[in-house]
């Protein structure tokens, strides 16, 4: 978690295995939370693992990770598919609030994959 989100980690999923799931306290607006429980539905070692909001802030949610390989080494790709809440409220706050936090925080998040990738020893 990015240290500017004040979300936190009640249960981390043990492995990214199919069936595992995480529980995030997670940091909606303000002082405002929502309880969010995702299960990994998708795991593809070491190419792509998925997972899938059961409980949360958005109507929908499913983010897979991908890691592609190129010349260079890989890229971590994130896709995303969601649908916020509060229809039809809830897209007008997505252009406004929530894309622009999910772009810094998977921006933070690359970064960080990033750093401890090189630092690794393969």
């Amino acid at each position: 978690m990015p240290p500017w989100d004040h979300s936190k980690i009640v249960q981390a999923a043990p492995s990214l295995k199919v069936g595992s799931r995480t529980i995030i306290d997670a940091a909606v607006f303000g002082p405002i939370k929502a309880r969010w429980v995702a299960e990994h539905t998708a795991y593809d070692p070491p190419r792509m693992f998925e997972d899938k909001q059961l409980k949360g802030p958005f109507t929908t949610w499913r983010h897979r990770h991908s890691v592609l390989p190129n010349e260079q080494g890989a890229i971590l790709r994130d896709e995303i598919e969601y649908e916020p809440p509060f229809r039809p409220f809830g897209r007008l706050a997505a252009l406004i609030f929530i894309i622009p936090r999910l772009e810094r925080l998977f921006a933070y998040r690359h970064n960080v994959t990033k750093e401890w990738a090189e630092k690794s020893e393969w």
